[in-house]
């Protein structure tokens, strides 16, 4: 199976961290994980933000999903004219992202919650220990509502603030596109793809998608996933690589 030659495309940034799951994989099953981002990310204006009708001083917690998503929630604010309180405690779906934060705030560990396996499900036991917390969501403005309807499914309410916007980006022609799998995370990182590759079919390259929305968009350009999340087994796309790669290795 999988050898120094199979490349997998992970549509988002490389981890902060030099030792990850990805790395894990490498060293496993030798295979190659490169990341390169097929989206643009442009952050909405207060302008825009406001209609929504949000104040972030109206909640005490803001789940964060990815790196950008604690970007523009500090820029919205700092734009705002809002201080973030010291109270403020921040739920993350990554060790990664929680160490982001020095960026910002002092890291304390009573005010900064994260899953060790990118799955906020693991963080459910948190969060019912704080019964009056009200949670806000950084999402983007096409996002996939997974997480909020997991939690709203154990009772927890999150309201969604859509603080940027992906637009689909063109792959360098002058880059080769020499994958075996290729992973995707948004309906926009989907259509991305299908823009710089229009030919692509199911069978050609194998794809993961992660949430319920890429999914839907893959389907719409005719394509199947070969790997899915988050699903009962795998709440974490890495999860589910892992799997996938694990039995292309036994074949």
């Amino acid at each position: 199976m999988a050898n120094e030659k199979y490349k997998i495309l992970v549509s988002q940034p490389r981890p902060l961290t030099d030792h990850n799951r990805y790395t894990d994989m490498e060293e496993e099953f030798g295979v190659t994980f490169d990341f390169h981002q097929l989206i643009r990310l442009d952050g909405l204006d207060v302008r825009e933000f406001r209609k929504q009708h949000i104040n972030p001083l109206d909640y005490t917690a803001v789940l964060l999903n990815t790196r950008v998503a604690a970007d523009q929630y500090f820029r919205i604010c700092a734009e705002m004219r809002i201080t973030v309180p010291d109270t403020m405690h921040f739920y993350c779906l990554s060790e990664a992202i929680a160490g982001y934060l020095q960026k910002y705030i002092p890291y304390r560990k009573r005010k900064v919650f994260y899953s060790e396996n990118n799955n906020f499900e693991e963080l459910l036991p948190t969060m019912n220990r704080r019964p009056n917390e009200k949670y806000m969501m950084v999402v983007s403005e096409n996002y996939s509502d997974d997480v909020i309807k997991m939690l709203a499914s154990h009772k927890i309410t999150v309201k969604p603030a859509v603080m940027y916007r992906s637009v689909p980006a063109e792959w360098d022609k002058n880059e080769p596109f020499d994958y075996q799998m290729v992973v995707v995370f948004t309906s926009t990182g989907v259509t991305a793809l299908h823009n710089s590759f229009p030919d692509i079919k199911s069978g050609d390259i194998a794809i993961a998608a992660f949430g319920q929305n890429t999914v839907a968009a893959l389907r719409s350009y005719g394509l199947e996933p070969d790997v899915q999340a988050p699903t009962p087994e795998f709440p974490g796309i890495t999860s589910a690589i892992h799997h996938y790669l694990e039995n292309l290795q036994n074949k």
